[in-house]
C-alpha cells in the first residue's frame, strides 16, 4: 500500500483531528478566556480541511486496503458538512452570552471538530467497521453538544434522550453489520456487494434490514424519528442548527454509499424499505408539524419531512437519483441554517430566547428585514417557485419518474402540498396577525445577519446562476459511486 497517497487522501480528517486535539490543550490551559480564539481557530481548521479536499482527498480512490474511499462523492458531502459546522460555530457566542452558568466554553468548537471528523469517516467509509467508528465518533460528540447547557433542564433531557435512543440505534446497526459479516464473510463494501450479487441467504436480507434501520435513526426517518422533536427543542439553538444540517448530510450520504456501494445488487430489496421510510417521513412530518406551537419543534418535523424527499432520490437507485439527493442536500443546508438564524434573533425584552410561533406575530411590522428572510426560507422549504427549494424537489421527483416509480412520485408530491400548509401558517402569523412585543435587537448580530443575507440570496432567484455548476458538480460526485 502507498502510505503517502493514503495519508494525503485522509488529510482532511488528519487536519480536523490534530486541530481538535491542539485546541483541546489550548482550552485546558487557557480556560474560559480562550473561547473566542479557539472558536475562530476552529473555523480556520475547517477551512484548512476544505483546502485539503482539493488534493488527493478528492480522487485517490480506495486506500488503507479498502477501509477508506477518497472520491468526488465524499468530497461533495464534506464541503457541505464543513460549511454547516463553520456556521454553527460562528453563530454560537451571542446565544450563550445571556447566562454565566451556560456561557459558551472553548470545548464547544472542539466538540464540533471531533463530530465533523467522524462525519468525514462516515461519508468516506469503504468498510462497515470504518462506518461504525466514524458514526460513533460523531455521536459521542453530539450527545455532549445536546446537553451543553448544564443548568438548563431541557438541554440535559435532550442529551439523555439522544444518548439512550442513539445507543439503541447503534446496537441495531451493529447487529445488522454482524449479520452481514456472518453471511458474507467480509466487512468490506466490495465483498458485501459481491455476496448480494449472487444467490444470497435470508440472513443477508435480515442484515440489510437492520443496517438500514440503524441508518434511518441517524437520518431521523420515520418510524425512527422519535428523538428528533425533543432533541431539537431542548438542545441550544446553535446546536440544533448543527444537528439539522451537518449530521443530516453525513447520515444521508452514508446511507447512499451503503445502498449503492455495498448493497447495490440488492436494490430491489432495499428500495422497498427506502420507499416506505420516504413516504412515511413526508406524510408524518407534514401532518405532525401542523399542530406545533414551538418553532424549533416545527423545524424538527420539517427536517423529518425533508429526509423523506431526500429518500425519493435514493429510491431511484440511479446516478441521476443520487445526483438529485446531493443537489437537494446543498439547497437544504442553506434553507435550514437560514431558518435557524432567524430563530436565533428571537429574544424577549430581557434577552432570553423565545421559541413560540405566536411571538412571530406581526414581525413584518416590527422587523421587516427579518420577516422577509424568514418568508424566503419558508417558501423555499415548501418548494414554491421561483426559489431553489422548488428545483430541489423537482430534481428528486424527476429522478423517481425516470426510474419508473410513478405512484411513489405522485404520493410524494401530494405530501409536499400538505407540508406547504404549516410553512404558510408561519407566513400568515408574521404578515397578517396583530404584532406581538418586538424582539430585542442586539448590536452583536452583524455576523449572523451577514450569513443570513448570503443564504437568503443563494435561495432566491439569484441562486439560479449557481444551479448549473451545482448540478454538474453533483452529477460528477454521483458518478463516482457507479
Amino acid at each position: 500500500m502507498d502510505w503517502t497517497n493514503a495519508l494525503q487522501a485522509t488529510m482532511p480528517e488528519l487536519v480536523l483531528s490534530i486541530g481538535a486535539m491542539a485546541l483541546m490543550l489550548v482550552a485546558a490551559w487557557g480556560g474560559q478566556r480562550s473561547t473566542r480564539m479557539v472558536s475562530w481557530t476552529a473555523v480556520a481548521v475547517l477551512l484548512g480541511a476544505g483546502i485539503a479536499l482539493a488534493g488527493p482527498a478528492s480522487y485517490a480512490g480506495v486506500v488503507f486496503d479498502g477501509l477508506y474511499r477518497a472520491d468526488a462523492f465524499a468530497a461533495f458531502a464534506k464541503v457541505l458538512i464543513y460549511i454547516a459546522a463553520a456556521v454553527s460555530i460562528v453563530i454560537a457566542p451571542r446565544f450563550f452570552a445571556h447566562g454565566d452558568g451556560d456561557s459558551l466554553h472553548p470545548e464547544y468548537p472542539v466538540l464540533i471538530l471531533l463530530a465533523v471528523a467522524g462525519m468525514g469517516m462516515m461519508v468516506s467509509a469503504g468498510d462497515m467497521l470504518t462506518l461504525y467508528v466514524g458514526l460513533e465518533l460523531n455521536s459521542l460528540a453530539a450527545y455532549v453538544l445536546a446537553s451543553f447547557m448544564r443548568r438548563d433542564q431541557r438541554s440535559a433531557e435532550a442529551g439523555l434522550k439522544y444518548f439512550v435512543l442513539g445507543a439503541l440505534a447503534s446496537g441495531i446497526l451493529l447487529y445488522g453489520i454482524s449479520l452481514v459479516y456472518g453471511f458474507s464473510g467480509t466487512t468490506l463494501f466490495t465483498g458485501i456487494a459481491a455476496a448480494y450479487a449472487g444467490p444470497h441467504s435470508l440472513g443477508l436480507l435480515f442484515g440489510l434490514v437492520f443496517v438500514f434501520t440503524g441508518l434511518a435513526f441517524k437520518m431521523s426517518a420515520v418510524p425512527f424519528h422519535m428523538w428528533t422533536p425533543d432533541v431539537y427543542e431542548g438542545a441550544p439553538t446553535p446546536v440544533t442548527a448543527f444537528f439539522a444540517s451537518a449530521p443530516k448530510v453525513a447520515a444521508v450520504a452514508l446511507g447512499v454509499r451503503v445502498a449503492i456501494d455495498a448493497m447495490g445488487p440488492a436494490v430491489a430489496e432495499w428500495r422497498q424499505i427506502v420507499i416506505f421510510a420516504s413516504l412515511a417521513s413526508i406524510i408524518f412530518g407534514s401532518v405532525a408539524a401542523i399542530g406545533q406551537n414551538n418553532v424549533k419543534r416545527l423545524l424538527a418535523y420539517s427536517s423529518i419531512s425533508n429526509v423523506g424527499f431526500l429518500l425519493v432520490g435514493l429510491a431511484a437507485g440511479t446516478p441521476a437519483g443520487v445526483a438529485s439527493v446531493l443537489l437537494y442536500l446543498a439547497i437544504y443546508i442553506a434553507m435550514t441554517l437560514g431558518a435557524f438564524l432567524v430563530v436565533l434573533q428571537m429574544r424577549d425584552a430581557s434577552g432570553e430566547p423565545v421559541e413560540t410561533i405566536a411571538s412571530l406575530s406581526g414581525l413584518s411590522e416590527t422587523q421587516p428585514g427579518l420577516a422577509a428572510a424568514m418568508i424566503i426560507f419558508m417558501f423555499s422549504l415548501a418548494g414554491i417557485p421561483p426559489l431553489l427549494g422548488f428545483f430541489a424537489k423537482l430534481a428528486v421527483f424527476n429522478a423517481a419518474v425516470a426510474a419508473g416509480l410513478y405512484p411513489f412520485a405522485v404520493v410524494g408530491f401530494v405530501g409536499s402540498v400538505i407540508g406547504a400548509f404549516y410553512y404558510l401558517r408561519l407566513i400568515k402569523v408574521m404578515y397578517f396577525d396583530a404584532p406581538a412585543p418586538a424582539f430585542r435587537r442586539s448590536k452583536d448580530t452583524a455576523v449572523e445577519y451577514a450569513v443570513m443575507a448570503v443564504l437568503a440570496v443563494f435561495i432566491s432567484p439569484v441562486g439560479w446562476f449557481a444551479l448549473k455548476p451545482l448540478g454538474v458538480w453533483s452529477a460528477a460526485a454521483a458518478k463516482a459511486l457507479f
